[in-house]
């Protein structure tokens, strides 16, 4: 283990890394201190329950959410190097400073259903270039692979970080005396075999068929074609169920579904599939549509919506083949 703290480490040449992305990364994890600390304090600051409000998802607010999505946005729109910002919460996106080099996108708090039953909950965020000196809506609508860096924070046990500036990932833990995050893993790689899968199996009725195929295997286990048992595993947030692959290998699906054939899929591109496919990537993983590679789908409005198939790259590989 590295006694590296985070500031130290982003002194570092690394991947996509300079010293104005540095300090937006420090910004979002003082954020993200502040939002561990209200979520550590929970019943005792009355702030479990619903806010009595919905985002622009059509979701009842927590009001976690909305103190979470508050404490990234004021300190994210106060910095220099911010040119804009998005938030999963918020119909529009945020105008940052003018010449600002960065735009953030970020899901202030994944898994919120988890908040009132003390189970994990974290934070993603995304950071693309800017495009030009005054931001407008249409300078977010780039491609996953324009991201330089990507990461999120995971509130659980121990409060982790993941991050990646596009030469691999790393994994910080909260130093709750220092109240710094230390590096305590370097260079996390996701083996392409594995015997974890990841599904919300009360939609296996509207699952396509290249779905269903592929969990009948895993279920069958020894017996069908696969030749071994597979254990199934659903936390209900995907910060926590992306760090479980990241930690062990395993492969996550929310695939498109025939429950509403006018929706593309449940997980929304900009705030969480394109983010958590960067650092999938990185670690030797894969993610797709089951159709086609997320990071490169051209993104047509900051709130669509995009079936995922993540992980260990044997398994989404060959899934996605079915799909073919």
């Amino acid at each position: 283990m590295s006694n590296l703290t985070l500031a130290q480490y982003l002194q570092q040449k690394n991947g996509n890394l300079t010293p104005e992305l540095a300090q937006v990364i420090e910004t979002i994890t003082n954020a993200c201190k502040e939002i561990d600390q209200a979520i550590q304090k929970g019943a005792l600051a009355d702030l479990l329950g619903s806010a009595g409000n919905e985002n622009v998802q059509g979701e009842t607010q927590k009001k976690l959410d909305v103190l979470s999505n508050d404490l990234l946005l004021d300190a994210l729109q106060a910095h220099p190097q911010v040119g804009g910002l998005a938030s999963e919460e918020l119909d529009d996106f945020t105008p940052g400073h003018q010449d600002g080099k960065y735009l953030v996108l970020f899901d202030p708090l994944d898994g919120s259903s988890n908040i009132d039953i003390n189970m994990c909950v974290g934070t993603i965020f995304s950071v693309l270039p800017a495009k030009q000196a005054v931001t407008q809506a249409a300078d977010f609508m780039q491609p996953g692979t324009a991201q330089v860096a990507a990461g999120y924070v995971m509130y659980g046990p121990s409060t982790m970080m993941a991050l990646t500036f596009g030469a691999g990932v790393d994994f910080f833990t909260f130093d709750i005396e220092s109240r710094e995050f230390i590096l305590t893993t370097a260079s996390v790689k996701v083996n392409a075999d594995t015997q974890e899968f990841a599904i919300n199996a009360s939609n296996q009725r509207h699952w396509e068929a290249p779905v269903k195929r592929y969990i009948d295997e895993l279920l069958a286990g020894k017996t069908s074609v696969r030749g071994k048992d597979f254990n199934m595993r659903w936390i209900a947030c995907m910060v926590a169920d992306v760090h479980r692959i990241l930690c062990r290998t395993g492969i996550f699906m929310y695939p498109y579904d025939l429950k509403d054939p006018s929706s593309a899929g449940r997980l929304r591109l900009m705030y969480e599939a394109n983010p958590m496919s960067f650092i999938i990537e990185q670690a030797g993983g894969a993610a797709t549509t089951g159709r086609v590679r997320i990071m490169e789908i051209e993104p047509n409005d900051l709130h669509q919506r995009v079936p995922v198939i993540i992980g260990s790259k044997n398994e989404v590989d060959l899934v996605t083949g079915y799909h073919q």
